[in-house]
């Protein structure tokens, strides 16, 4: 017996239909490439969005023709957003912080039949549109008078004059809620980056899950601050999250300095921002020596990469923010687990608390989750038992587009698929994941583990340390022993000595660090990642002392 309820697809056009109808005046906010700042509503964001759909027909785009955008979190971004997956195409976000030969390679491998991109990257697309076989259309996204004359770019054409003389009725297409909708390249940092695919439903879903409150907690009295990139996973999906409850959003376009950030938050009463650590500290940064505070900020959702416990602290204790740590990747969607505490955790104190705080968090509803041991053995969920983490659910990848690398999962007795995300975890009774390490990066030292998270965190603790990135060195008795390369804050003094003598207390005798190394820089990839195989290979010939 089937139920009586209405069979509708769940469709990304469904989202900006809603936000017209029912928050037509909710704000958008965006600074620009210009420098201005520019308002509207998503009232206008809809209408704006069925004439880029229109456009789209214009150049005679096939459905499931791939869009891409090289560009800044903008209102005209966001109009992409919905103009294209709602009219049958597929959004293809490129990172622009990429090499142009590896942007050349995605935009040719995905087979993007346009690119639309910011002025800021026009000396990209002169380095790389000739080697884009594919692509028959370039969007500068831009007013005409902007556009240059002599760009080198065959048919350039400005957004605005592209789409602004469309008409803005437009009937949205019905089709198939699995039909493609986005894509995104994993960061590739061994070998060639692969695409997730993901589908109108799996959006849709990860958009109701992220807006729980449990989850980001997104509502129409929220103004929010998505730092994460446009071209990083979406922006964690945000867009989506707020077209769904009528959130306002604001978007800091190219302007990512601590200043920038900071009179956003404050100019626009932004009560909710999401990003990775470094931007973080770059605000900390600038508030900190200033004696800045926050009028209306209260929460921010930190992820991409472990949060330190300082920072944590900082945001709370100083700035009475809460700091939510959410961990996923580009194959979720990229939403796994975010960090909320459960009301039996509320009257404990602060310490252990923090123990908590410091988890990747819960799984989301609609994300299970299993350790395993090497021979695929699940193991329990003590907090204590580590193992591979695997995933499923109805947003997490079946497969890379093209079939790129083989299919990704791993079947269990039961023949059902998991996908391996190549970190080392534990999960507590309560169903807390800690990551405590990626596969590649753990520390082997004398047949026990040893976590390279947790020494960078210890580092960075410490009030003279700026960035920290611990890694595995060659060692003839225990096979690997932890080092920690350090980058110092500017003016601060700090030396080998010292800070292994941090480390005394903090953790066993035999995981503290066999040596320090201080670096000017950690190389980092293009979504603000450190490159660890970049770092081994800088110090390939470092040697231990006394080995």
């Amino acid at each position: 017996m089937l139920g009586l309820m209405q069979n509708q697809p769940l469709l990304i056009s469904n989202l900006i239909d809603f936000a017209e109808h029912h928050h037509g005046d909710g704000e958008i906010v965006s600074r620009r490439v210009e420098g201005d700042i520019h308002r509207y509503t998503w009232g206008d964001v809809a209408r704006r969005a069925r004439q880029v759909a229109n456009a789209l027909d214009g150049f005679k785009l096939d459905m499931s023709d791939r869009v891409a955008t090289l560009a800044w979190n903008g209102y005209r971004h966001l109009e992409l957003y919905f103009g294209v997956s709602g009219s049958g195409r597929v959004l293809h976000t490129i990172n622009p912080r990429l090499h142009p030969e590896q942007i050349a390679w995605i935009a040719n491998h995905a087979e993007d039949q346009v690119l639309c991109f910011d002025m800021t990257f026009l000396p990209i697309i002169q380095a790389v549109h000739a080697k884009c076989t594919t692509i028959r259309h370039w969007v500068a996204m831009c007013d005409a008078d902007k556009l240059p004359s002599d760009s080198g770019i065959p048919n350039l054409i400005s957004y605005e004059a592209w789409m602004g003389q469309q008409s803005s009725t437009y009937t949205w297409p019905s089709m198939d809620e699995n039909s493609a909708s986005s894509m995104c390249y994993t960061s590739g940092t061994t070998g060639h980056p692969k695409a997730a695919l993901y589908s109108h439903r799996s959006t849709i879903l990860h958009a109701y899950a992220a807006a729980l409150p449990d989850v980001m907690c997104i509502s129409a009295r929220d103004a929010i601050l998505p730092v994460v990139p446009m071209f990083h996973v979406n922006a964690w999906g945000i867009p989506y999250s707020a077209a769904m409850t009528g959130a306002k959003l604001v978007f800091p376009g190219p302007g990512m300095d601590g200043k920038s950030i900071y009179e956003l938050i404050e100019g626009e009463g932004v009560t909710f921002a999401a990003g990775v650590p470094t931007v973080w500290q770059m605000l900390l940064g600038h508030m900190k020596p200033a004696g800045l505070r926050f009028s209306n900020l209260t929460r921010t959702v930190i992820g991409g990469s472990a949060c330190p416990p300082a920072m944590i602290d900082a945001f709370r204790d100083e700035y009475n923010v809460d700091v939510l740590h959410a961990w996923g990747m580009t194959e979720l969607s990229p939403l796994g687990t975010l960090c909320t505490l459960k009301n039996k955790h509320l009257k404990l104190p602060a310490e252990e608390q923090m123990k908590i705080r410091l988890k990747q968090g819960r799984a989301i509803f609609g994300i299970d989750m299993k350790i395993v041991d090497d021979a695929g053995h699940e193991q329990p969920h003590d907090g204590k038992a580590y193992g591979d983490l695997l995933v499923k659910g109805p947003w997490v990848v079946a497969d890379y587009f093209k079939g790129e690398g083989g299919s990704p999962l791993v079947k269990d007795a039961d023949g059902v698929g998991w996908f391996p995300t190549g970190d080392v975890a534990t999960i507590d009774p309560d169903g807390y994941m800690q990551i405590t390490d990626r596969s590649k990066d753990v520390i082997k030292s004398g047949g026990e583990w040893i976590s390279s998270i947790d020494i960078e965190n210890i580092a960075v603790a410490h009030p003279a340390v700026a960035m920290a990135a611990c890694i595995g060195v060659k060692h003839p008795k225990w096979d690997e022993r932890p080092i920690v390369a350090v980058v110092k804050k500017p003016g601060a003094e700090i030396s080998r000595e010292d800070l292994l003598k941090f480390y005394e207390g903090k953790t066993a005798k035999w995981q503290i660090p066999d040596d320090v190394v201080f670096v000017d820089s950690i190389p980092l990839g293009a979504t603000g990642k450190m490159l660890k195989t970049k770092l081994r290979e800088q110090l390939k010939d470092y040697v231990l002392p006394g080995v």
